[in-house]
């Protein structure tokens, strides 16, 4: 469950550890109020100031203490949508998250154990070879081609958990 540790800097600053575990899934709206609880129940006076100085569940995905809530929540909900994946896919993007979000969606093939059972899978579902016979079909090397697919930069590729991540260089 993707959360964050939300600081009251003024507390910080006085040498006091004050702050609050958030469930990021929850949305922005459930962050901003957690905050807000937390601020208002601050040991020291005159309380106001925010940051984030913890986090868990993002897996690749890295928050500053400045990250925006909304950020954090449409984050939250990717992750917890899209698993790993998303934090790779993520952390290569230079764009603010509801383009990742949406380019992730084009993107991401799945995980398959290597390369060369993605090209395998690509072939069947496209149907490249259906209207060559088969004493033909089977000189086709699905090893050069997958490798063509990577190295040309029709795919990029990423270790995951359980293989290959692959996405669609789009």
């Amino acid at each position: 469950m993707p959360r964050i540790y939300v600081a009251c800097l003024a507390s910080y600053n006085a040498g006091t550890l004050h702050g609050r575990w958030i469930d990021a899934t929850l949305g922005v709206d459930h962050i901003d109020e957690e905050t807000l609880d937390m601020i208002a129940h601050s040991p020291t006076p005159f309380a106001e100031e925010w940051a984030i100085h913890d986090y868990e569940g993002f897996g690749a995905v890295k928050l500053s203490e400045s990250t925006a809530f909304d950020d954090v929540a449409e984050l939250a909900h990717a992750i917890e949508e899209h698993g790993e994946a998303f934090g790779v896919f993520y952390n290569n993007q230079p764009d603010d998250v509801a383009a990742v979000v949406e380019r992730f969606e084009h993107s991401y093939r799945g995980t398959f154990r290597t390369v060369e059972e993605y090209a395998e899978e690509y072939i069947d579902s496209t149907g490249m070879l259906s209207d060559v016979p088969e004493h033909i079909a089977r000189y086709f090397d699905v090893e050069s081609f997958a490798r063509d697919l990577e190295l040309g930069g029709d795919i990029w590729t990423a270790e995951g958990g359980e293989g290959v991540l692959i996405f669609l260089n789009i």
